[in-house]
């Protein structure tokens, strides 16, 4: 199937539409949890940013999407906007139930440029998505949190999945539709995009350490604080190759970081491994 084709729009699009699934945070049971397990959920640090993030990515792909003309295109986006908005509904719901000191309704200014922010989400989600999935995996294995928790958290998981496979094929329509489907300048391109959303995640680790900021990249070490590079990105491999199979095979997916991921560990293998711990910003 050739990239940019209509063809191509009508698998991502309906991609995304068809396996959209109904449920409503507010109507969830969230489990009991002893004093100790609910004094670390509280303490674990990236709440607020977790929540920020997803309210604002909501709003924003939903002001996007009524910009777009593409009466196809915007309904896919616009169903986005509302898995996004409904992801910020969840963890709403999780911190008031559980009593998690953070801002429900933190302050959001719209973007004057509504279709690079979403271009800059969408980057960014591919990066924080890749670690997150071994991060979810990593935390469901630590058994700090009883499994119906993470029963209710997993749609959030399958759904970034969704998201960021949509993302990359629409990029790649948007590309190719305006003739800048290249793959030289398809691949410089997405190098330059991973490497602004690299500088955002290196930014929200360093908020971590004294804001109580920084969502995948804090999660790691709160649920695994003995965690080797070696052994975390292993997880983020698998996990992630687990995820897209579930995808149809002629879609795009996003494939920088699973390969860097992949050469790193072959680098890893001759290096010690008490040197690949890793460890706080």
């Amino acid at each position: 199937m050739r990239v940019g084709s209509p063809a191509h729009k009508e698998l991502f699009c309906r991609s995304l539409l068809e396996t959209h699934r109904s449920y409503d945070p507010t109507q969830f049971v969230w489990p009991d949890l002893d004093a100790e397990t609910l004094a670390f959920l509280r303490e674990i640090p990236f709440w607020q940013e977790a929540l920020a993030t997803e309210k604002r990515a909501g709003l924003m792909a939903r002001a996007f999407a009524e910009e777009i003309e593409d009466p196809l295109v915007r309904e896919a986006v616009a169903l986005q906007a509302e898995e996004e908005a409904r992801h910020g509904r969840l963890l709403a719901c999780l911190v008031q139930h559980y009593g998690i000191a953070a801002e429900i309704d933190p302050p959001y200014q719209p973007p004057r440029n509504l279709r690079q922010a979403f271009i800059d989400f969408g980057y960014s989600e591919c990066l924080d998505s890749f670690f997150a999935f071994g991060f979810f995996r990593i935390a469901q294995a630590s058994g700090f949190f009883p499994e119906a928790l993470f029963t209710l958290f997993d749609p959030i998981i399958d759904e970034e999945a969704r998201h960021i496979v949509f993302f990359v094929n629409w990029m790649a329509y948007q590309q190719a539709r305006s003739g800048r489907g290249f793959f030289w300048y398809r691949g410089l391109n997405t190098l330059w995009n991973y490497g602004k959303a690299l500088s955002h995640l290196v930014g929200s680790v360093q908020g971590a350490a004294t804001s109580g900021t920084g969502f995948t990249a804090t999660g790691a070490l709160v649920f695994a604080p003995d965690l080797t590079l070696r052994s975390f990105l292993q997880t983020c491999v698998q996990e992630n190759a687990r995820r897209m199979q579930a995808f149809d095979p002629q879609l795009l997916q996003p494939r920088l970081l699973p390969r860097l991921s992949r050469l790193l560990l072959n680098l890893l293998q001759w290096w010690p491994q008490k040197r690949t711990q890793v460890s706080p910003a």
